[in-house]
């Protein structure tokens, strides 16, 4: 099995930024804000050849459990005691605290195998902090600057050391286990988004069964977006808890700027987005923007009605609730709505089931002869209008890609087709061939039917017949 590893310390030691070397590539908030990582933040990483895991933690800080620091000291505890190998940070030219010999201690005590870690060692005002480090009782530490990336290789080797891990040659006549095909899909990703105190992360908990993310009624207790793994009815899944999305106007601080480009890239690079809204506000300025941000984006979507069962009215509220999405999202026509309340778990699996039903129309792809059958009806039933007195012809179409679906067809003026006839071209394509709450992307380019035979006559295109 692949060996995890946690990076822990007092906050603003450089964990995060240890975190995206070591992953070599940029996925934890790096900030001199303190306090900036608050869950656990996990990712596969390489290190000299051996595939590990890696653990971002929050800051170890002395907080009272029912407080927020004390829910994320919970965290990082239990971080530590489901790792194989714990790397303890400390800043070297801020020396040795008492903070780092108490968090020191609590590491000790766990039982688990533990590396110093001299962090900011890139000048000589960090020597006598590396000196310090020897006191921590966690053996000769490794000198490093995480910022500028020196250090890391003899880091590396001292890991895999503590790991036991021996780098031998592979076998020369190929003598290994080889994983089934199903090991190696990848898992749907799935990215819940929403303003904040929507129930994001209580609804990711209860989907799991485990507290893995911090759950708060303070607004913005979310910071990073952490990935956790799932899966329904033998599907494998990545969700992605998000940080809550405020107006731009509101948004000052730096460390919400970062959280809210991390929640964007989240929505960019997932396959399906949730939008968790608030049952008793429901569908609020806010909520329809990042709604319309997703389309845009052409990311499958759903929308998870969330605390239904505050709700009184239920019937009344959910029939506002689909009239608001429709005129809404009158692009998308038939976004799946679904009522839940990520606190007793009721409908959750209406949920997933509704996600991986979008999911598999995001990812259609429609046979080029049912397509150019429903375009000749289409076009019968109402036929396109003219353009500067010459009647507008599509002549061909086809299915140029999926994910979502992309469909391009052959016209004689493309400029001159009004966007409302390509609406009703979408819309009679989603209710025929049943792409309901799926962006769908339709494309014009001027020509002939690609395919046809053509040939030259006296300077005139004539058909050839078939031989």
């Amino acid at each position: 099995m692949t060996a995890t590893i946690a990076i822990v310390g007092r906050p603003n030691v450089g964990k995060s930024t240890l975190f995206n070397r070591l992953a070599g590539r940029r996925l934890a908030l790096v900030d001199p804000t303190p306090g900036l990582t608050r869950d656990r933040k996990e990712a596969d990483a390489d290190i000299l050849g051996e595939p590990v895991r890696i653990v971002d933690t929050a800051g170890l800080e002395e907080s009272d459990p029912s407080t927020l620091t004390g829910k994320m000291r919970q965290q990082t505890l239990k971080g530590i005691k489901e790792a194989d190998l714990v790397l303890f940070l400390i800043d070297a030219r801020a020396g040795v605290t008492p903070l780092d010999r108490a968090f020191a201690e609590l590491v000790r005590e766990t039982g688990r195998p533990a590396l110093a870690v001299a962090n900011k060692c890139e000048g000589k005002a960090a020597e006598s902090g590396y000196y310090e480090a020897f006191s921590l009782g966690l053996g000769e530490p490794t000198a490093i600057s995480a910022e500028h990336g020196e250090g890391l290789s003899d880091l590396g080797m001292e890991i895999l050391a503590r790991l036991n891990v021996k780098n031998e040659p592979e076998d020369a006549f190929g003598d290994h286990e080889v994983l089934p095909a199903a090991a190696n899909i990848k898992p749907i990703r799935i990215a819940v988004v929403g303003r904040p105190n929507a129930g994001k992360s209580t609804l990711i908990n209860a989907l799991i069964g485990e507290d893995r993310l911090i759950t708060s009624e303070v607004p913005g207790t979310t910071r990073d977006s952490i990935a956790v793994d799932f899966s329904f009815e033998g599907t494998k899944l990545k969700l992605f808890d998000t940080a809550g999305l405020r107006r731009k106007s509101r948004v000052t601080e730096s460390a919400e700027k970062l959280s809210v480009g991390d929640t964007l890239n989240a929505i960019r690079f997932a396959e399906v987005v949730i939008l968790l809204v608030d049952a008793t506000h429901p569908f609020e300025a806010q909520d329809l923007q990042i709604g319309e941000l997703v389309v845009n984006e052409g990311r499958a979507l759903i929308i998870g009605v969330n605390k239904w069962d505050l709700v009184e009215n239920r019937a009344e509220t959910l029939r506002l609730i689909r009239a608001q999405a429709e005129h809404t999202f009158a692009d998308v026509k038939g976004i799946g709505i679904v009522p839940v309340s990520a606190q007793s778990g009721k409908g959750l699996d209406k949920l997933m089931t509704a996600t991986m039903d979008v999911y598999a129309s995001w990812n259609r792809r429609l046979p080029t002869a049912g397509l150019n059958r429903w375009l000749s009806e289409a076009l019968q039933k109402h036929p396109p209008p003219a353009a500067a007195g010459k009647r507008i012809k599509l002549r061909y179409m086809t299915q140029a890609s999926s994910r979502p679906p992309t469909f391009v067809a052959f016209c004689s003026k493309p400029e001159g087709l009004p966007k409302a006839y390509i609406r009703y071209l979408t819309n009679s394509i989603r209710d025929t061939f049943d792409l309901p709450g799926t962006p769908i992307r339709f494309q014009l380019r001027k020509g002939e039917n690609p395919y046809a035979k053509k040939a030259k006559f006296g300077g005139k295109k004539r058909g050839v017949r078939s031989q």
